[in-house]
């Protein structure tokens, strides 16, 4: 996957993405942080890649977004550890 930082303030990010699903995963789940005053995303044209917007009050967006990944990758390997109990 292709991830490019394209602005980072201390209360401001914004990432190019090659992926939506990721985009919209990410917006979906960075909003159960109570600092997140923005998440969304946005692409000029369908066929460009979506740049994810994440503004934060009293908190590092780039630390927001780093552990708002990290509690993907555990649900992701809950979810494959459970799959694989399944004979």
């Amino acid at each position: 996957m292709k991830i490019e930082i394209l602005k980072v303030e201390k209360e401001k990010i914004e990432v190019e993405l090659d992926n939506l699903t990721i985009a919209e995963l990410l917006r979906d789940m960075l909003w159960g942080d109570d600092s997140v005053i923005l998440a969304a995303w946005k692409r000029d044209h369908p066929s460009k890649n979506p740049i994810l917007v994440l503004q934060t009050k009293g908190k590092d967006a780039k630390k927001v977004l780093i552990s708002t990944i990290e509690k993907i990758q555990k649900i992701n390997d809950e979810l494959i550890s459970q799959f694989k109990k399944i004979k």
